[in-house]
């Protein structure tokens, strides 16, 4: 049975009780995908107990207007978690997550200061905190995190590793689309037309002429960068940012 737990004293309570079994943790901000899905289903096949937060958190949004506008979508995440054999949710709310407003913040510029930190101030900022808390909060042996946002992964890998976090980053695939779109809570504001071309970003990432390809397919382009043997980039689409990445093995890069 899935126990959905709103308050973190609730929750402490909860955890308590988990003593001495395997952990997963899979952090989301809800509007749950087939992407998330893979990473349940992971989490699921690695661990005694799955764990499973919902929050959309505030911290990580330079922009009001795309906090306001991300999809909310509660109940049907908890229908998709329980057939998913979720054991444990947590679903706090920013006041509780946040006590103080946001007094202490994760900083790290020599990760954050390109691509997604760069186009958007304070973004890892707010996530490296609110993942340091949830890590706190689940105490998990492991915790998994999509490719599709690869800087996030790695700088997240990296906050563990430098503060002895007792847990494993478990780095899963990027699942797409049939078109090859990346799955994303964003796509889900998208019109039929716009997710017809977002589907083209992937497409484009596979040329070292991606910016160029993007631009004349009337992509607005955020960056296009290459790190890690891996070529990101994010554009909008209608209005709405995407990111998405490739690897370059086997790309001749001259």
């Amino acid at each position: 049975m899935m126990h959905v737990c709103n308050t973190l004293d609730e929750w402490r309570q909860r955890r308590r009780a988990l003593s001495g079994k395997s952990i997963g943790f899979v952090p989301t901000m809800g509007a749950l995908h087939e992407g998330h899905a893979s990473l349940v289903k992971r989490c699921r096949a690695e661990n005694e107990v799955v764990i499973v937060s919902i929050f959309v958190n505030p911290t990580q949004f330079n922009d009001p207007d795309d906090l306001d506008k991300y999809p909310r979508t509660i109940e049907n995440d908890l229908t998709i978690l329980r057939h998913l054999g979720t054991d444990e949710v947590i679903v706090p709310s920013a006041a509780e997550l946040y006590p103080n407003g946001y007094l202490f913040k994760m900083e790290a510029p020599g990760l954050t200061n390109i691509m997604e930190g760069a186009h958007r101030p304070g973004f890892f900022e707010g996530v490296m905190t609110v993942v340091l808390k949830l890590l706190n909060l689940a105490s998990p042996d492991r915790a998994y995190f999509g490719e599709k946002d690869y800087q996030q992964m790695k700088i997240i890998t990296a906050m563990v590793a430098d503060l002895f976090i007792p847990t494993e980053i478990i780095a899963c695939p990027t699942v797409r689309e049939s078109s090859g779109l990346a799955m994303s809570s964003r796509n889900m504001r998208l019109s039929p037309a716009g997710r017809q071309q977002a589907a083209e970003i992937r497409r484009a990432l596979s040329s070292p002429n991606a910016r160029e390809i993007l631009e004349a397919a009337g992509f607005a382009v955020d960056y296009v960068e290459e790190h890690w043997d891996r070529r990101l980039a994010a554009v909008f689409v209608e209005g709405i940012r995407l990111i998405d990445n490739v690897p370059l093995a086997g790309e001749n890069k001259g």
